[in-house]
């Protein structure tokens, strides 16, 4: 059974940093491209960054790129996403994701406010 639990999220002043955490259970999690996405209130949920199973070739969306670093510990079954300079409309939940699976964690809330 395959779980993704996602962690890290939380309240934050604009320009401040989190860093989400996912860990995957019941998959060789090396073996996989991993990715987040996220969701805001009336929106649709959108990707923000994917980092293949080997290889450096990580991919982000314009609106996160140069703000976030996507990155993975395989030895602990884990992919993380650093998010810097944080603004308002980075407020949404986060979801990691893992395409050739299938499957989405439950999510972690980011709200960006002062």
């Amino acid at each position: 059974q395959v779980q993704l639990v996602e962690s890290g999220g939380g309240l934050v002043q604009p320009g401040g940093s989190l860093r989400l955490s996912c860990v995957a259970s019941g998959i060789t999690f090396s073996s996989y491209l991993m990715s987040w996405y996220r969701q805001a209130p009336g929106k649709e949920r959108e990707f923000v960054a994917s980092i293949p199973s080997v290889g450096f070739k990580k991919n982000y969306s314009d609106s996160v790129k140069g703000r976030f670093t996507i990155s993975r510990d395989n030895a602990k079954n884990t992919v993380y996403l650093q998010m810097n300079s944080l603004k308002p409309e980075d407020t949404a939940a986060y979801y990691c994701y893992a395409p050739r699976i299938g499957s989405w964690g439950q999510g972690t809330q980011v709200t960006v406010s002062s």
